[in-house]
């Protein structure tokens, strides 16, 4: 993979999560997502774990990306769940130290809500699985930053690009990158066949305004 090119990382991995339906658009016939808000694609990143060769494009473009945008990094740290196998895989590239934060601390034991060694002042980057309006990742950053660690910012496999996740983002002063984006998968989805072109504005009125509806009845 060309890994000096973003914009080519960035088609291929949408193709490769396309290809195992990882994400998949359903416009017809909205996705319900369990804040009440009908969606036309459903995303489930840990599918690419059961994809080999998925697997090891994304994991190596995870390594890359990291290389390339926080040389600094000391710790990756995934977020539960989804994030913490992509964080073990992209740490054993790396050959670096690795762990992951909790939604919440345990009631027993330690009552930890980090796991495995931190110690503050060490540069972290967030691994993350997608991206919606980032209150998630925002979460395990503010957590990471309590705990004394210097949290460099967020690296994902894919971001909706939400107006509300890019504005949360930028008021915690989190910067994050990722591999691939909606609009990038969109315009993939429509070249290869799996949604008609026509269907891409309809996609991009969603991801502008998830709570807006009219999208679903804007067919053409």
């Amino acid at each position: 993979m060309d890994y000096n090119s973003s914009d080519h990382i960035s088609k291929v991995i949408a193709r490769d999560l396309l290809s195992i339906q990882a994400v998949f658009f359903r416009p017809d016939e909205p996705f319900l997502w369990a804040s009440g808000i009908k969606s036309p694609v459903y995303c489930d990143n840990r599918l690419t774990l059961t994809a080999p060769q998925v697997r090891d494009r994304v994991e190596n473009a995870l390594a890359e990306t990291i290389r390339q945008e926080y040389p600094q990094a000391e710790v990756l740290m995934g977020t539960s769940t989804a994030g913490i196998a992509h964080a073990a895989i992209t740490a054993h590239i790396l050959n670096l130290p690795m762990g992951y934060v909790r939604s919440g601390a345990k009631d027993h034991g330690r009552h930890n809500q980090i796991e495995g060694k931190l110690v503050p002042g060490q540069k972290v980057v967030v691994i993350e699985d997608l991206i919606s309006t980032a209150g998630s990742v925002i979460e395990v950053v503010n957590v990471l930053r309590e705990a004394g660690a210097e949290v460099l910012g967020v690296v994902s496999i894919f971001t909706y690009g939400m107006k509300k996740g890019f504005e949360r983002l930028k008021e915690a002063e989190v910067k994050n990158i990722s591999l691939t984006n909606f609009d990038v998968i969109a315009e993939t989805a429509a070249e290869e066949g799996y949604i008609r072109p026509e269907d891409v504005e309809r996609l991009t009125a969603f991801r502008e305004n998830p709570s807006d509806e009219s999208w679903i009845s804007a067919k053409k």
